[in-house]
């Protein structure tokens, strides 16, 4: 199987800096802590359908890059929702401000109908460090029942500031060579340790993966978080 994702960076603007490689991570019981709520000013609703190509272009930091990844941001709906998309538009959430503009998204979503997964957490670029992202976090991750656990993501070393959020919430490292696609985990802790704050990064933690997780990943080669 193909080391290169083709799925954008959940920070495409590093993709020059910063390699684009595979990392994993679990979570089998939420740090409660972690959990914070939106600032004064935002709230949090459902994507509408007439929105979905605002969610579309929500990754991208540019329109230049939102243009270029739209057909591949297409390909992956019709691949992973379409089949769903009732529930996609009940599952997707927008932060929005007081004009109601979107200006965050994520959801949780039952990847290959067996694990709960995290999908498409981002922040726009001008909304960054208010916290929207920790609370957005929060509201998605306290929605999930017990029996939802554990709940995995697929990331980049170029979000780091991301992987240190989801350590926060109880996120584990999955260190197994093959999660259905390659794991680029010891080429990417170097990287980390280079840009995140040493303190952040001695917090990291590393586990293996469980076998029904491997097992789920590992029936097709399409990829579904």
């Amino acid at each position: 199987m193909n080391n290169k994702r083709e799925k954008p960076q959940e920070n495409e603007s590093m993709s020059e800096q910063i390699p684009d490689l595979n990392l994993f991570m679990m979570c089998e019981k939420l740090n409660k802590q972690a959990m914070s709520e939106l600032p004064i000013g935002y709230y949090v609703r459902n994507c509408q359908r007439n929105e979905l190509d605002i969610w579309k272009a929500m990754p991208f930091d540019t329109l230049e890059l939102a243009k270029k990844y739209y057909d591949y941001m297409t390909q992956y709906y019709n691949k992973v929702y379409a089949k769903n998309e009732d529930l996609f538009f009940q599952k997707c959430l927008f932060v929005c401000n007081e004009e109601d503009k979107p200006i965050a998204t994520c959801f949780a979503w039952k990847a290959y109908d067996k694990i709960t997964t995290i999908h498409w957490l981002k922040v726009l670029k001008d909304y960054e460090g208010k916290g929207i992202g920790r609370a957005l976090l929060s509201i998605v991750m306290k929605s999930l029942n017990d029996n939802e656990f554990p709940v995995f993501l697929h990331t980049q070393p170029g979000s780091y500031r991301a992987i240190k959020l989801y350590s926060d919430f109880g996120f584990y490292l999955l260190s197994d060579p093959i999660i259905g696609r390659i794991n680029d985990l010891k080429e990417c802790l170097p990287i980390l340790k280079k840009h995140m704050p040493p303190r952040d990064y001695q917090n990291l933690r590393i586990t293996k993966s469980p076998k029904f997780f491997l097992e789920a990943v590992g029936t097709t080669n399409e990829d579904e978080f």
